[in-house]
Parts: C-alpha cells; structure tokens; sequence
C-alpha cells in the first residue's frame, strides 16, 4: 500500500512540474517596446453661443474666434479675437432713463494647464488657466430723460432731454481673466469646449457725462464693482504639426523637482 502511495505522489508531482513549464508566462509574453506619443499644433474655431445669440437677440450682434498653441505635454498657448454689439436700455421705476449702443472689438492672450490625465490614444482637457484682454469701443447714446423736479407736466415719468444721438468715442478698457475649461474630441481633430470666466478690470476709460455699462468681451460693469463675469461655447479644429514622445512619469518628476 506504502509503494502505491508512494508512485502516485511521484506521477502527481512530476506532471504539476511539467504543466508549469509548459504554462511559464515570462516565456510566452513578448516586451512592450512601443514608443508612445502626443500631437502637438494649432487648434483654431468658434464661439459657438455668440451667433446663437445673435440669432435670438435683436439686440446684440457677435462673434468671437478661439484659438490655442500646444507648447508642452500639459501647457497651452490660448487666445480669443471678437467683436461685439449691443443695445441696452436702462430703467428706473418703469420709465426709461436712456438707450444706448455699444460696438467694439477684443483681444484676449493668456496660457492654460491640463489637468486631466487622459488613457493612451485619447486627448481630452479640463484645463486651469488666464488671459489678459484688451478692448477698445464706442458708445451711440440714442435718447435720454432726466428727472424734472416740477412734475406737473409729467408727473408719473422722466422728462425727455433729447433724442438726438450722441457718440463717445476711443474708448478702452483691460481686464485679467481667470479661465476654467473643458475640452473634448468629438471626431477626428474636431473638439467641442466650454469655459468659465471671471474677469477683474484693471483700466477702464469712461467718456465725459457718460459711464462705461458694457465692454465688448467684459460684459456688464456695474458701479461698486470692477468684476464681470463671461463663458463661451467652442468648436474648433486640430491642424497637427509634429509629434513628440510622451515623457514618461520619472522624467517629470526629474523635470519639476531638479537636483541642486
């Protein structure tokens, strides 16, 4: 019994042995030896929300082109060019003070950093970054009324002062803008993005017995505040210009924290 014990184990044994070497998984996995890499170039679109609200709204006529530069694997080069009209009527307690047009145009240049870790062969962005913009505008105030402390003409509004047009000229104003954004690949080189902003002035040249209420680009301004709040809708194009090899993440950190 002993012996027939003893030649079942042996059997068992030496079949485990040979099923391992047949199953060695280090000699049946080839190496990875692929060379990974990332597009660089030029995206350039549109503002999207600016003609639709065009098309909506009367009162305002815009367009905006939107454009990025990629300098390394996770910074960007950005800026936007547009151009701006809108009519806005202010009121006080149902009567209308006056009725103006704004018209100008804007720059905006500034950097972004991608924060998002895309997988292999993907190239989408949530991306942190700022501007620094300029514009430059004119005002056409279109009719006024003014408070008449003798109200028994007109008791229950504002007197008429005139509806002759009146224009402000070589107007200006700069802001800083900080710049959130998503941006996703839709198609092959095509990209849809939006982006949050939130501006600060820094200068803004008002015209005589006038007030700058709206900057093409900034937005509303309002008295007790120099911040302004904006978005856009995007759609733009990847013209690919050369590839490099993705650094690999020991090189960051080599990169970001040098040896003294």
């Amino acid at each position: 019994m002993l012996k027939y014990f003893t030649s079942t184990f042996f059997f068992l044994m030496l079949s485990l042995l040979g099923l391992g070497q047949e199953s060695d998984p280090v000699s049946v996995q080839p190496k990875d030896t692929t060379v990974k890499s990332q597009r660089y170039g030029i995206r350039v679109g549109i503002d999207l929300s600016r003609p639709a609200r065009s098309f909506f709204d009367d009162n305002y006529q815009g367009l905006e082109l939107v454009g990025d530069y990629r300098l390394r694997e996770k910074l960007y080069l950005a800026a936007e060019l547009g151009n701006e009209e809108r009519t806005r009527t202010e009121e006080l307690e149902r009567s209308a003070l006056y009725q103006y047009t704004t018209n100008g145009s804007y720059i905006k240049i500034g950097a972004e950093h991608n924060t998002y870790q895309n997988w292999f062969g993907m190239d989408n962005q949530i991306t942190i970054g700022g501007r620094y913009a300029f514009s430059t505008f004119s005002h056409t105030l279109s009719n006024f009324s003014f408070f008449d402390s003798d109200r028994f003409f007109s008791p229950d509004e504002f007197v008429l002062g005139s509806d002759e047009a009146i224009e402000f000229n070589n107007l200006n104003a700069s802001w800083l803008e900080f710049v959130v954004s998503v941006k996703a690949e839709l198609f092959a080189n095509i990209y849809t993005g939006i982006s949050l902003r939130l501006g600060h002035l820094i200068s803004n040249k008002d015209p005589d017995n006038f007030r700058n209420l709206w900057i093409p680009g900034f937005n509303k301004v309002t008295e007790n505040s120099r911040w302004g709040v904006g978005f856009n809708y995007s759609l733009s194009y990847f013209l690919p210009l050369y590839k490099k090899a993705k650094r690999k993440k020991r090189e960051l950190y080599d990169s970001n924290n040098p040896k003294n």
